[in-house]
């Protein structure tokens, strides 16, 4: 988590916002579900719509959270 938080630090977006713009980059991901209870929390929520991720960056996080079947079954795959 600490490499994680680094990189987003370095990116200068959310943690929430990365993740829910890595998983809006994913094939096949067409609408993560982000479960606000209020309207708040949606409209922080939006920030990972500005998040672009450069390919050096998605690599980065497949090796932080390797797919499954590439670094072993989850979730043990994302034991640190």
């Amino acid at each position: 988590m600490e490499a994680y938080e680094k990189l987003c630090g370095d990116l200068g977006h959310d943690p929430a916002d990365v993740a829910l713009g890595w998983l809006l980059s994913r094939p096949g991901v067409t609408a993560p579900i982000i479960g606000p209870r209020t309207a708040d929390q949606l409209d922080r929520s939006l920030g990972a719509l500005t998040v672009d991720l450069a390919e050096a960056t998605l690599a980065r996080l497949d090796e932080l959270f390797p797919p499954v079947g590439d670094g072993g079954p989850g979730p043990e795959a994302w034991a640190w």
